[in-house]
């Protein structure tokens, strides 16, 4: 049988190894990322709502913030459900439309974190370094048209990327993937057809990656430069302490996904499945954390949003 006759015939869906194969290690984890996942949600709701509920956080910085916790509920919702119902009903199996539908999303909501880090970043930089000119360059207008640009490009890269997947063949003898969900990286490992494009296209999304990060990068070395020239110690506290949570949310993101995704698919690992729970759950349930516990303002807001909570009951 030839391998496009034997892509005829049937694959109809694929089965995820995911971290481990022990059913005693697999109820752990059951219970781990079911735990993880409610106070990720939990967590990036309370964000919403606390943003949401205070005029005084209804600034830039904060509107990207709302996003990115949108977007972090999102991300998590479309890799835990089905790894927990996987568990529940016994079975790793995920059908070929659910896969590519998988990783439509899981692509588009990691462009749009890169994205929204960047913009948030880009946020930091004109409020430290050109105070003046803050609402004058960063305003409502600029910000959801930014907002709309990236949620649209975001979508439309991960459209490429899935129509470039679709086109390809995968052998009935070749099914297994080595992760709890439905990798880019891992479908071309399968694949039993030709993926020259696809790996082009991946090495440009790579780029697209890495472009925020650099921005970011960037943006930190100038405010690093302003911040230092602030005379008072006092004042460089506070000007660092308004950057301190985007820049750990930043490390712990970028810091797993290029340590796992810059190599070749032949390289990948049962420990890059494991690092790859870091920023695809670990990360989008700390990230309410760094921002309410590292920031004034919105320790300040969460007290009140409970305090008012509790006269009304």
């Amino acid at each position: 049988m030839s391998r496009g006759k034997e892509n005829v015939t049937g694959v109809t869906e694929f089965l995820l190894l995911g971290i481990t194969s022990d059913p005693e290690q697999r109820q752990v984890l059951f219970w781990l990322f079911l735990c993880m996942y409610l106070v990720t949600v939990a967590g990036n709701t309370l964000i919403i709502l606390v943003i949401g509920s205070h005029p005084r956080l209804h600034t830039p910085m904060y509107f990207f913030l709302i996003n990115l916790s949108f977007v972090d509920i999102c991300f998590t919702t479309n890799l835990i459900p089905k790894l927990l119902v996987n568990h529940v009903a016994g079975t790793w199996t995920i059908s070929y439309p659910h896969c590519l539908t998988q990783m439509y999303f899981l692509i588009s909501f990691a462009n749009l974190d890169t994205f929204l880090l960047a913009a948030m970043a880009l946020d930091r930089y004109v409020a430290i370094c050109k105070p003046l000119l803050y609402h004058t360059i960063i305003t409502p207008q600029l910000c959801r048209g930014l907002t709309t640009l990236m949620w649209t490009c975001s979508g439309l890269i991960s459209l490429v990327h899935t129509l470039l997947m679709n086109r390809l063949t995968f052998c009935s003898s070749a099914r297994e993937i080595l992760h709890f969900y439905c990798d880019a990286y891992l479908l071309m490992k399968i694949a039993c057809s030709d993926t020259r494009v696809n790996q082009h296209m991946f090495l440009g999304a790579v780029v697209l990656f890495v472009a925020p990060c650099a921005l970011i990068v960037v943006s930190y070395i100038r405010i690093a430069t302003a911040v230092l020239r602030i005379p008072s110690a006092l004042g460089r506290r506070k000007a660092f302490s308004t950057c301190s949570s985007h820049l750990s949310v930043v490390t712990l993101f970028y810091g797993t996904v290029l340590g796992v995704y810059i190599r070749p698919p032949k390289s990948f690992s049962v420990q890059d499945t494991v690092a790859t729970v870091m920023y695809t759950v670990v990360t989008p349930m700390l990230n309410p954390f760094i921002y309410s516990l590292r920031n004034q303002d919105m320790k300040e807001a969460v007290g009140r949003l409970f305090s008012k909570g509790s006269k009304s009951s």
